[in-house]
């Protein structure tokens, strides 16, 4: 057997002496990766050798085997000869306890030697393709990685062994037949950030290669590390769509497994990064460090149902489920909106003094005795069941929180509508945000604790958007998202902008009113710090002071952050950077319109700084809609400038110059993820269909509702033994009300660019981990993490403006275990 020691090899180009597997007649062509044909080879069978390899293999004295076997034989490939000399510097380069001797062979009678085969840290392939190994040769690699041993597979590493299901798992996918042969310079997306291999590359690595499309997508199965986008590249007819693996690892069959789609071209080993990126692997597959390639693989993760559906009659365990938050000691609070059981009467007439009455309940789930406790319940105006916008009602209990010393005040603040303050003759409403105090002991709520701190008026004419979300910053500061308080009708479903409905002079179709206007708190997010005494004051850096002379004066109020949006019903501060992000939902127009603007967009957005977000005057990435004319609305006017936008509603009574449009970073239709089109002199976009650009080709909607969600943040002292791992550390998680194209990712954005309206740089599925389906999380309404690090997630169910049987509170925790190998596995330990 011939094995050279690399680093006493004289010139890279030099030809290596080429040892010949036998193979048998009819060997498969390199390339050929569709499924075992007539007469393939079988499968390797562990009883085929009697190989006992050491465990774990290799030592202290690391050494890398490169293995080029080749079934076509012949000349060698220059691809070969770089790749080996590459994984020769790297061994050579780098801190002294992380180098290691390399040594390169095309022997593969070397996976029978049991002594030279346990010698060896990792093995390489870096190999033509096809049946490399015969069926007792492929038995000793399967027992070298039982006893431990670390596995890298680059490039065309995944065309060989075609006939082995256990070789699939281990390189973990098959190129597709029909993959592009060209080299194209395309943009990888490099998602983990912390492993070894990728936590030195850009997020967004611009690199020429051969990018392979795969067969099966193996997401879920292995911990991808990196994606390639296909929208910077010809993927051709088998492309894999938004979420195409291109690197990725997982521990396989005892030992370790990490496999690159890329180092297809001779330049690819003399990138700097790409370098980085076997040397990572290399580091990890050897036992020189320890890395976590367990984070999304689907399996790690388990959904369970902590509420039990309600007795009859009863809502026990839990209301019409509209928002959670959990408390330091792991106690998770989630509220009803109010409406009733199914089986209990609305009340739609509004000459009855009890009319739209419901119970905004809240509840408490103690993980301790994994019991809920109906906390108490408001009386809200929120219960007049489903229908026309002129019947139904988003009212009620919108939105909680806790306070930041909760632990030791039991405050709770609650953001609901109260019955009581109902006027049935002009048809308002007040909404308001309030502080009570929770008994600690009981998990009761003093109702008689209430303290109003904010209260404004609102129309009930007619639906809808409420929004409703709470939550607090770093310096004590509390955001409270508001809806448009507008009717999605009489706009065709496009800018809510129609000025003429009103019911006794109080406009419900014209959201200038309300998230145009300066002076509003409707269609806002607001930011107010309470004090002790259940007052609040201003902090600096809101949009505006509420003392602006402009126009006249009086007309801004200062506890608006965030103006222009218009249902945002979940927001999240991440209080590591004090970032508010939030999400909105969109109108309803099925389709772009040339005459009024864009479809539907449901909208997510980074917001770093207080700012006007477009709504009604522009939507996405500052695409403008159309003005009315009065007195027939049905007429356009002009496009809005959404740098310059102006208030020119009649049903306005704040400023006319409005802050100029911040865009926003994620927004979707029916038809795609963040459609874009070209634009005229003007800058206004053609909203013709057949031109659009989907940006975010990973997203798409329908029926949508946007669900804002938390930014997860790793606890490493924590002693959870389910929390996330910390793989997701930054991440942020976007989903939607619906489970079908909608999204439900986490994705991670650009600081430089994200408080401008930047698109996020990476996005990844989490709907196999936050199961969906009629028997799992179908309808999702709000997420937050615990302080246990598991993700907490409510469920509304699936009939609306009531509870039913499938809604629920739900907890996904991680049971994935931590990085590896184990510390005493390490080669040279303490790395």
């Amino acid at each position: 057997m011939h094995l050279r020691g690399l680093s006493a090899r004289s010139g890279g180009s030099a030809r290596r002496r080429v040892w010949t597997a036998t193979v048998t007649a009819g060997v498969v062509a390199t390339g050929l990766m569709s499924g075992p044909a007539a007469g393939a080879l079988p499968a390797a069978d562990p009883s085929a050798t009697t190989m006992s390899v050491k465990s774990p293999p290799g030592g202290g004295d690391v050494r890398v085997l490169v293995f080029y076997g080749s079934a076509a034989g012949g000349e060698e490939s220059p691809v070969v000869n770089a790749g080996i000399a590459a994984i020769e510097r790297i061994g050579l380069s780098g801190p002294a306890n992380q180098r290691f001797e390399t040594e390169a062979t095309d022997d593969a009678r070397v996976f029978t030697d049991e002594k030279a085969l346990g010698n060896y840290n990792a093995i390489v392939f870096l190999t033509g393709g096809g049946d490399v190994l015969d069926p007792e040769q492929e038995a000793g690699l399967e027992a070298y990685m039982e006893a431990g041993g670390g596995f890298v597979g680059i490039h065309d590493a995944a065309r060989a062994e075609p006939y082995s299901d256990w070789f699939t798992g281990l390189v973990g996918a098959r190129p597709a037949a029909s993959s592009p042969t060209a080299v194209q310079r395309a943009t990888v997306e490099v998602g983990d950030r912390q492993h070894p291999a990728t936590k030195d590359l850009p997020v967004q690595w611009k690199r020429p290669d051969q990018w392979f499309n795969w067969t099966k997508n193996p997401s879920g199965d292995v911990h991808t590390v990196a994606r390639v986008r296909e929208s910077t590249y010809q993927p051709g007819a088998s492309a894999n769509g938004g979420d195409h693996p291109v690197s990725w690892c997982r521990d396989y069959d005892g030992g370790r497994s990490f496999y690159t789609g890329m180092g297809g071209t001779v330049s690819s080993y003399d990138e700097t990064d790409f370098r980085a990126h076997l040397r990572g692997a290399l580091l990890w597959t050897s036992r020189l460090v320890q890395a976590d390639c367990k984070a999304t693989i689907n399996g790690n993760y388990k959904a369970e149902r902590l509420t039990q559906p309600n007795q009859a009659g009863q809502n026990d365990q839990i209301g019409e489920p509209h928002g959670l938050v959990t408390a330091p000691d792991g106690r998770v609070l989630y509220i009803g909106r109010g409406g009733a059981d199914s089986s209990q009467p609305v009340i739609t007439d509004w000459n009855n003094p009890d009319i739209g009455k419901g119970r905004g309940e809240i509840h408490v789930y103690d993980p301790k005795t994994k019991k809920v406790t109906l906390a108490g319940a408001l009386t809200v105006f929120g219960n007049k069941g489903g229908g026309d916008e002129l019947v139904k009602v988003e009212e009620g209990l919108l939105g909680i929180e806790l306070d930041p010393r909760f632990e030791e005040n039991g405050w709770v603040y609650l953001h609901y509508t109260p019955h009581s303050r109902l006027n049935r003759d002009t048809q308002m409403a007040e909404r308001r945000v309030s502080r009570f105090t929770l008994d600690l002991a009981t998990n009761k709520l003093d109702l008689n604790s209430e303290k109003v701190l904010l209260k404004w008026p609102v129309q009930v004419h007619s639906c809808c958007h409420a929004g409703g979300g709470m939550s607090w910053d770093s310096k004590g500061n509390l955001y409270i998202a508001t809806g448009d308080n507008n009717s999605s009708g009489f706009s065709g479903g496009y800018s809510g902008n129609n000025p003429q409905p009103n019911y006794k002079g109080v406009s419900f179709a014209d959201a200038r009113r309300t998230a145009g206007n300066t002076n509003n708190l409707n269609g806002k997010i607001l930011r107010i710090h309470p004090e002790a005494d259940g007052t609040y004051t201003l902090p600096e850096g809101n949009l505006f002071t509420g003392r602006e002379t402009a126009e006249g004066g009086g007309k801004t109020r200062g506890e608006i952050y965030v103006m222009g949006v218009r249902n945002p019903a979940r927001i999240f501060v991440d209080k590591k950077t004090d970032i508010l992000y939030a999400g909105w939902v969109g109108p309803d127009a099925g389709a772009p319109s040339t005459t009024w603007g864009p479809a539907k967009y449901d909208t997510f957005a980074v917001i770093t700084k207080a700012s006007n977000r477009g709504w009604p005057y522009c939507m996405g990435n500052k695409q403008p809609y159309r003005d009315r004319n009065l007195p027939n609305p049905d007429q356009p006017l002009g496009w809005y400038d959404c740098d310059h936008p102006k208030n020119e509603s009649p049903n306005n009574d704040g400023l006319v110059n409005l802050p100029p449009v911040t865009g926003n970073n994620i927004w979707y239709s029916p038809q795609g993820g963040a459609p874009d089109y070209p634009r005229d002199a003007n800058g206004i976009p053609s909203y013709k269909q057949e031109e659009a650009r989907y940006l975010l080709p990973w997203l798409k909607g329908g029926g949508q509702a946007a669900m804002n969600g938390p930014v997860y943040r790793y606890d490493s002292a924590g002693a959870s033994a389910t929390k996330w791992p910390s793989y997701w550390d930054g991440k942020w998680f976007v989903g939607d009300f619906y489970d079908a194209d909608q999204p439900r990712n986490a994705v991670i954005t650009d600081p430089r660019t994200h408080g401008d309206g930047g698109l996020p740089v990476h996005s990844e599925s989490l709907k196999k981990i936050v199961p969906v389906g009629n028997d799992g999380i179908k309808n999702l309404m709000d997420w937050k993490f615990g302080p246990d690090g598991a993700l907490y997630v409510l469920d509304y169910g699936r009939g609306f403006f009531t509870s039913d049987a499938k809604s629920a509170l739900w907890r996904v925790t991680y049971t994935g275990g931590g990085p590896t190998p184990a510390a005493g596995q390490l080669a040279r330990g303490g790395q």
